[in-house]
């Protein structure tokens, strides 16, 4: 790329990243209500994404050749239970994404 194209495409990246960040106070100012249809997917959306994730992570799992999905189902259930017990949702997807790992480095 030449030094122009270069500089444009930083400025496009600068540019982007200023308007994902500025627009949401812009559109919604501090001392108007929230709509109740963005408070409504707020509430909805997280629910949605791990849905999405699940059915992504076990898209491709054979549950009838090889290991029968065991793996993935320990991991599943290591997820259930740490969020059950801390109510992490980091801790509860690192600790499911290191079982899973140890589980298919060391065991499967």
């Amino acid at each position: 790329m030449t030094l122009g194209q270069q500089l444009i495409t930083i400025g496009m990246v600068v540019l982007g990243t200023m308007l994902t960040r500025f627009v949401p106070f812009i559109v919604f100012p501090a001392g108007k209500p929230t709509p109740k249809y963005i408070t409504y997917l707020g509430r909805v959306l997280p629910a949605a994404v791990f849905g999405l994730l699940v059915v992504y992570c076990l898209k491709d799992v054979s549950f009838l050749t090889g290991w029968h999905g065991l793996p993935e189902l320990i991991s599943i259930a290591v997820v259930v239970g740490l969020h059950l017990w801390k109510r992490q949702m980091l801790l509860s997807i690192a600790g499911g994404t290191v079982c899973y790992m140890l589980l298919v480095q060391l065991v499967f």
